[in-house]
């Protein structure tokens, strides 16, 4: 029924490639591809042959997420958003000690198309564009750094990406130079800001009172687990709007948002992101 691909970024074009003809629908680990090139091939498999492609994220199974979905996409008691500021990676593949071959294709710029850009900055373009409902970035601005280059000579270790849209701006800061490891995310609207990771959410709406804590608890079955999600699309026991977190549609929006940041890094220029193709 369906194949979860969660090796190289790379291979996940030729897992869908071998996949999609068969009808077999796919689960990959985030990002989606490792570049916009092969998201765009791996779109198009996906609407030829009618299955699934889900992108796989931690955080996407936060219960934190659901007080996010309630104070500023439903009721929107927060008002509109304002600004996100989005905090992931960690002190670095090699300090963390990953296995050697996650290692090898990790830090390598083919076959996952960058380093920290890439490996954390998806997490920041996936989440903000849930939170604003697929709203398109009107530009892209990024800036990379190599602060550990006898480390990671061939790849960033750092990166800094500006979203700005109409009305609101996203901040993604990605890191392989984090004290420890962290994913965590603030959200700031006309009414109050919501700082939420994976134990729960400090809320703060009234200038004149103190945060309050939230846990995150769990989110309701089938949404608090990839594997028990990915099942359920399949069978057809749930539907799947295209900017929700592991949507074919948010992930194509989040690797025009990288394949953009890169090029801005490049250049040092902020990129225009032309309208929905």
């Amino acid at each position: 029924e369906a194949v979860t691909g969660f090796g190289t970024t790379f291979d996940h074009l030729s897992v869908v490639q071998a996949c999609a003809p068969r009808k077999i629908h796919v689960m990959v680990e985030k990002p989606l591809a490792v570049s916009l090139d092969h998201a765009q091939q791996i779109q198009s498999l996906a609407k030829k042959h009618s299955i699934h492609v889900l992108t796989n994220y931690e955080t996407t199974w936060y219960g934190s997420n659901q007080k996010i979905e309630e104070l500023f996409r439903v009721a929107k008691p927060m008002g509109n958003v304002r600004k996100v500021v989005v905090h992931d990676g960690h002190e670095g593949p090699k300090e963390i000690n990953v296995g050697p071959e996650f290692l090898e294709w990790l830090i390598d710029p083919v076959k996952n198309g960058g380093g920290a850009l890439m490996d954390f900055g998806c997490y920041g373009a996936n989440q903000i564009t849930w939170l604003l409902n697929g709203e398109r970035p009107l530009s892209v601005f990024a800036v990379t750094q190599q602060i550990k280059p006898h480390i990671y000579p061939k790849v960033d270790d750092e990166a800094t990406i500006v979203l700005t849209y109409a009305s609101a701006q996203g901040i993604i800061q990605a890191s392989w130079n984090w004290p420890f490891g962290r994913k965590d995310m603030e959200v700031y609207g006309e009414k109050g800001y919501v700082i939420a990771d994976r134990q729960g959410s400090k809320i703060k709406s009234v200038h004149d009172k103190p945060e309050t804590f939230v846990a995150g608890g769990e989110l309701l079955k089938p949404l608090h687990d990839p594997f028990t999600y990915l099942a359920a699309a399949v069978r057809g026991e749930i539907k799947i709007l295209p900017y929700d977190l592991s949507a074919l549609e948010n992930n194509m929006l989040v690797m025009e948002i990288l394949e953009a940041a890169k090029q801005s890094a490049k250049t040092g220029k902020a990129i225009p992101l032309a309208a929905k193709p």
